[in-house]
This record gives C-alpha cells, sequence and structure tokens, in this order.
C-alpha cells in the first residue's frame, strides 16, 4: 500500500490583514488537501477570523525581529508556499519613519528562515507595489526602471532586489490599489469604494483628484493570482522566478473612481468636484501615473481581472447583503 501523499503547507503572513483575510478564506476551501496557517503581529489573532475559519492556524510572528518563526518550523514544518502580504503600506508612515519601513517591508528574517531549511522546497509570493515606479507616463511594464518617488516604494525595491538575490523561488506581484468587499474580521484601515460610498452618501460636495492614475484590482483577482501561482508550484514545479505587474484592466484617477461609485448607487455626481493632486498637501510625495501594462499576466496565468466598474458594483453588492 502506497504511503499517504505529504499534505502541503501553506502560511500567508500578515494574514490577518486586508488580503491576508481574503486569501485565508479562499485556502481554507481547500482544508481537505492543504494545512492552512497565517502570522499576526498583534497581541492575539482576531477572534472572528479564528470561528470562521476553524481549520485554520494562527502563529504569532515579528517580520523585524524574526521571533515567532522557529515555533512555526516546530509546529507547522517548513511551509511549501509562504505569501508575504505583511508590510507598513501607508506611504506618509513610510517617510515619517524610515528604518522602520525598511526593517518591515524588506523580509529579510522571513528569507532567511526560509533558507534555514537548507533546501529549495519553498515558493515565495511576495506582495510588492506599483509604487515602484516613478509614475511619468502610462502602463508601465515589468521590465521598465524602477524610480520610487517616495520612501515605501524605496523599501519595496528594496525588498524585491533583496528577495530575488537570496530566494531561489518566488513570485514578485507588484500590486496595484486592491479593493472589495470588507473581511471577515473587520480591518482598521479604510476601504476605498466604502470610503468613497460614506462620503458621497452624504449629499455634500467633496473632493477628488482627477491627475493622479492607478489600475486597481479586484481582491478576488489578486488572491486568484496567488492561488494559481500556488498551485502551479505544489503541482511539481521544479523552479519558480517570476515578476509581474497585478492590476486591474482599467487606469483611472480617485475622480473616475468616485464618478463609478456615484454611477453604482445613483449619486448625483455634481456634488463630486475634480480637483489637483498638488492642491493637498499629504506629506509625502505620490507618484502621478503608475498604471501597469498587465499583458504578461493575463498571458501567464490567464487570469484577466475584472472591470473596475464591475469590481465596484461587486463591492457594494456584498456590502448591502453583508
Amino acid at each position: 500500500m502506497a504511503a499517504e501523499e505529504e499534505r502541503k503547507r501553506v502560511l500567508v503572513v500578515g494574514g490577518s490583514g486586508y488580503l491576508g483575510q481574503h486569501l485565508l478564506a479562499a485556502l481554507a476551501s481547500a482544508a481537505h488537501r492543504l494545512d492552512v496557517a497565517f502570522t499576526h503581529h498583534s497581541q492575539a489573532p482576531p477572534l472572528p477570523l479564528l470561528d470562521a475559519l476553524p481549520s485554520v492556524r494562527a502563529f504569532r510572528a515579528d517580520l523585524r525581529s524574526g521571533d515567532g518563526f522557529e515555533a512555526i518550523s516546530a509546529s507547522f514544518g517548513q511551509p511549501h508556499v509562504v505569501v508575504n502580504c505583511a508590510a507598513i503600506s501607508v506611504p506618509r508612515a513610510c517617510e515619517m519613519d524610515p528604518p522602520a519601513a525598511m526593517a518591515t517591508n524588506v523580509p529579510s528574517s522571513l528569507v532567511n528562515w526560509l533558507l534555514s531549511f537548507g533546501n529549495d522546497d519553498s515558493l515565495l509570493i511576495h506582495l510588492s507595489t506599483d509604487q515602484v515606479y516613478e509614475g511619468v507616463k502610462s502602463f508601465y511594464k515589468e521590465e521598465d526602471e524602477t524610480l520610487p518617488v517616495n520612501m515605501y516604494g524605496k523599501s519595496k525595491v528594496a525588498a524585491e532586489n533583496f528577495i530575488v538575490q537570496k530566494c531561489s523561488n518566488y513570485a514578485i506581484l507588484r500590486s496595484s490599489i486592491i479593493y472589495g468587499p470588507q473581511t471577515i474580521s473587520p480591518v482598521a484601515k479604510s476601504l476605498p469604494i466604502q470610503w468613497m460610498d460614506s462620503v458621497l452618501s452624504q449629499g455634500q460636495q467633496a473632493e477628488f483628484f482627477n491627475d493622479e492614475f492607478r489600475c486597481p484590482v479586484y481582491v478576488k483577482d489578486m488572491v486568484d493570482v496567488i492561488l494559481s501561482l500556488s498551485k502551479t508550484w505544489l503541482s511539481d514545479v521544479k523552479k519558480v522566478q517570476v515578476l509581474l505587474n497585478v492590476g486591474g484592466p482599467d487606469r483611472v484617477s480617485r475622480l473616475q473612481m468616485a464618478e463609478s461609485v456615484a454611477a453604482v448607487r445613483g449619486y448625483n455626481h455634481s456634488i463630486i468636484k475634480s480637483v489637483s493632486a498638488s492642491s493637498v498637501n499629504r506629506g509625502v510625495s505620490s507618484p502621478s501615473d503608475i498604471s501597469m501594462d498587465i499583458t504578461k499576466l493575463t498571458q501567464m496565468l490567464s487570469i484577466m481581472p475584472i472591470s473596475f466598474q464591475d469590481g465596484v458594483r461587486a463591492t457594494l453588492d456584498a456590502e448591502a447583503s453583508s
């Protein structure tokens, strides 16, 4: 009788965050085939998340110091896939404390822990950002120069370089704004579509930037990208070294995002006031146009992210039914 095949282990670092929770929910649905765990930085993991996903294990870990990773080795084992969602992702916070931004956003302790197993059996899927690009043209390609204008982008470029230098197997995902429904255990940070809906629902005039462009990606599309890469690796692929832009198909400004929310909700468009980003001092430089070309993504993984308008509708429908 053949020995039972080893169950594959997936670890989500920063699993209590926005993307992390959506990813864990998707992974938990495959729990009969996978052992799934996540790390959290807070004192205790969010109870609603543990209650909703009883098959998923939680470990406290500090990405800066590496404290907690040895306990994962002992209790969970070497993960076959590690998805790193943990970061200080608020640009202004990075600007105010560059050493903290570098210590958290460059995952040296995580990578060194994976290297300590002495084999090439782990794939690291790392979340990077569209803010690695300078923002002086439209539809950046992966091979374009990275020239970030703020500390957040700089820390993410340093992380990419570190991973490429150290890891045998990696997939680096340069993500745009991730939007979608709220998480199982609601996150503290403001979610873009929900925030715009809240502002516009009050019927008062509100200002939105007309001259900063991104390619927002629906959270379930980002999850599908991660699941696709994981599945390919777990099906016994020998080497993965991938860098991908992950955004939606639409290049939109904050103004156009607000107009989409208003169109779905039926709000009066006259309350939406178009302003330049230069009219507000946010305490941090922000790139003007970091829209991304996602041709490589769609060709490699055969995933076509949904349009921004459809994503807004799906987000607001989910909020209404929750």
